[in-house]
């Protein structure tokens, strides 16, 4: 490819930008955007990306498949993580007290829910305001119902691994298929490839780099979910078992920390984080929909055998499991499935009134060592061995007014971890949630994945998080938390005990189509100095300025973002951005224009962007630029959606882009995304 095709490319995507504009498009927002309202965008990190894609799977399932809000049970609400247990406890107590709702307006009337989960709900529930059905009268068959899409990433450009190291070509793809009858069961099957890796080639035989199939069954008598194949398991707060949603901290504020047990289907590309084999929850002792007190009593019981990437040390023992999922070179492509684990585990729940109780054990089992390089100080209590116990017992009590749940896990050699909640509705106005949490530096789990402020890794750190809503006027809200962790031992680039703040303050005032929200954010950390063996300061401010105009289906969105980091150099940034899109019946146009300039990546800024579905983006920027984004989404007919993404990026500070194998020779790069979904 020349550069007169470039030049022309970028000539052409700089006129549909303008084109698109000019029409002022702009949709109706969807639950994505309703929910990035919510989302700490601003401290995502760069391994967050793929528990925030998995999040996003099970939401996208959810809204495929509503709940109908008179009908639902206690269990089904509770598949919402974005509400708390007082909402789920008040939504259920109106629809007793006052009946079944005649429309979604009179969730306006539970006083317990914020503007937040009100916008929310309507994109994963309904009201059926049909009459009751006559008893004698049999139900309908339900269809099956097929989705079969296809996604391709085309690239305008050629990375180095592409002229010499990439054993396949530069195109990631995927192919997904799932059938499902109603919300009983569902079964898919999942193919992606990433750029550079073989297809059908190497050792890539059968096709695709990775596969997930699975298959569900739900409410079959006693028998209330089977998944087989590929699945995800979450219980309690996930200190021994954490593989499904991870809310950010404004999120978690929103649902006032409540933790969320969860068996399902693995859909995603992902090769982390999941289970392999058939896991199986049976009711021992059911309750009674019409008796709150009556005692519930369920037992989950897993068993998984899969195969996992790992970096291998001398004596063949792994030295780390490598999560990227990236086969691209020989060295990638020779980690790939050359360690086995096997893992089984139970968990049980008991139910009565507003008091849960749970117990899981877990056990996994490597068929080679787990040797980290040790000798390095912050690797020196990773976990190690072949053998892996944990054990913990997790608690939940709910009120009208307030909610406690926790988490106490052990690992096999008595190292605790433990995160305990509290939170409370103090008036209509004001809601306060206060956490704790405890894992020993000497704690080890495999699966568990719980909150923190190191990621989601369940070690070496204690801490509290105190955070509040509130609500002083009628169209103001005021959320914050303040959030303090000590790390006893060592961290990556940091070779003693520290201590880390993170503090957040955010405005929201929503008035008629308007809306506008003002962010300030400040992480307080420290790293080890370049000159002597002392820590120095890393700390990370960034504000934010967004204003939304929203009427019917149209919607314009202007954010400005600002950082400053204060380390060994004192630098900064700023990122503006405009987004806009526009739904007609059939046709859906949107755009994203966005101008950065930061003095590095220390100061980098992410922002979120609208991508085809089962993807998320959340770019990282930094130095100088533009970031350009078309979008369009046409119903060629009910059952055909063709989708198409075209993204631009070009950098005015530097002559290249990337580094190594995925080095690109010019300062822009473009992706086109295409989508065909078929449901029949």
């Amino acid at each position: 490819m020349g550069p007169l095709f470039y030049t022309m490319a970028r000539r052409i995507l700089f006129l549909l930008f303008l084109l698109v504009f000019a029409l002022s498009v702009a949709k109706a927002q969807t639950w994505q955007q309703v929910y990035e309202e919510v989302m700490d965008v601003g401290q995502t990190d760069d391994d967050a990306g793929q528990a925030l894609l998995d999040s996003y799977e099970l939401l996208e399932h959810l809204a495929g498949e509503p709940l109908d809000l008179n009908q639902a049970t206690r269990d089904d609400l509770e598949q919402l993580p974005f509400l708390s247990a007082q909402q789920v406890m008040d939504i259920q107590e109106y629809i007793y007290r006052y009946g079944p709702m005649r429309s979604l307006g009179e969730l306006r009337m539970i006083r317990s829910l914020d503007y937040q989960q009100i916008k929310l709900l309507p994109y994963f529930v309904f009201v059926n305001n049909e009459e009751d059905t006559p008893l004698t009268s049999y139900p309908s068959p339900i269809t099956p119902k097929h989705t079969l899409s296809a996604t391709l990433r085309v690239p305008f450009y050629r990375r180095e691994g592409d002229r010499n190291g990439y054993l396949g070509y530069p195109y990631r793809h995927t192919l997904r298929y799932e059938l499902t009858a109603g919300k009983r069961w569902r079964v898919g099957l999942v193919g992606a490839q990433d750029a550079g890796e073989p297809f059908f080639a190497n050792d890539n035989r059968w096709g695709y780099d990775v596969y997930s199939y699975y298959g569900q069954l739900k409410n079959a008598g006693r028998l209330e979910n089977l998944v087989v194949g590929k699945y995800r398991m979450s219980v309690g707060t996930g200190l021994v078992l954490g593989q499904s949603f991870q809310l950010g901290k404004l999120a978690m504020l929103q649902s006032s920390g409540r933790s969320v047990s969860t068996l399902r289907p693995h859909t995603s590309r992902s090769v982390a984080d999941f289970l392999q084999g058939a896991a199986a929850t049976l009711a021992l002792l059911r309750g009674n929909e019409h008796r709150a007190d009556m005692p519930e009593l369920s037992l989950t019981a897993f068993a998984s055998y899969r195969s996992v990437d790992a970096t291998l040390n001398a004596d063949s023992a792994a030295q780390t499991i490598v999560t990227s999922g990236y086969h691209r070179t020989s060295t990638e492509m020779a980690k790939k499935a050359n360690t086995r684990l096997t893992t089984g585990g139970v968990h049980l729940t008991f139910h009565r009134g507003a008091v849960r109780l749970g117990a899981t054990t877990v056990y996994t089992q490597l068929d080679r060592p787990l040797e980290p390089q040790r000798e390095t100080l912050y690797r020196r209590y990773f976990a190690h061995g072949q053998h892996f116990l944990n054990t913990s017992i997790d608690y939940a009590c709910t009120h009208h007014r307030f909610a406690l749940n926790g988490e106490v896990a052990v690992d096999a050699h008595g190292h605790l971890a433990t995160v305990n909640t509290a939170s409370m509705r103090a008036t209509d106005r004001i809601t306060l949630m206060l956490q704790q949490r405890f894992y020993s530096y000497r704690y080890t789990t495999l699966h568990g994945h719980s909150f923190g402020q190191g990621g989601s890794r369940v070690q070496n750190e204690s801490g509290f998080f105190l955070g509040a809503t509130w609500n002083p006027l009628r169209h103001l809200q005021l959320q914050g938390y303040a959030d303090y962790a000590h790390h006893p031992w060592a961290q990556y680039q940091v070779s003693q005990a520290s201590d880390d703040v993170d503090l957040l303050l955010q405005a929201t005032w929503r008035q008629g189509h308007w809306t506008l929200t003002a962010r300030h954010q400040s992480r307080l950390r420290k790293k080890d100095s370049d000159e002597e063996a002392t820590l120095t300061h890393n700390d990370d401010h960034r504000h934010r300025l967004a204003v939304t105009w929203q009427n019917g289906p149209w919607a314009l969105k202007t954010q400005a973002d600002m950082t400053h980091h204060v380390g060994q150099h004192t630098e900064g940034g700023w990122l503006l951005s405009q987004q806009a899109s526009y739904g007609g019946s059939w046709l859906t146009l949107s755009a994203m224009a966005a101008c950065f300039n930061t003095d590095s990546y220390q100061s980098r800024i992410y922002v979120y962007e609208r991508q085809l579905q089962h993807e998320i983006s959340f770019p990282t920027y930094y130095g100088e630029g533009v970031r350009l984004v078309l979008m369009a989404l046409a119903d060629l007919t009910p059952q055909l959606r063709l989708s198409a993404r075209l993204g631009y990026t070009d950098y005015f500070d530097r002559s290249t882009v990337g580094t190594g194998l995925q080095l690109i020779p010019h300062s822009h790069q473009t992706d086109l995304d295409l989508q065909l979904r078929w449901k029949f």
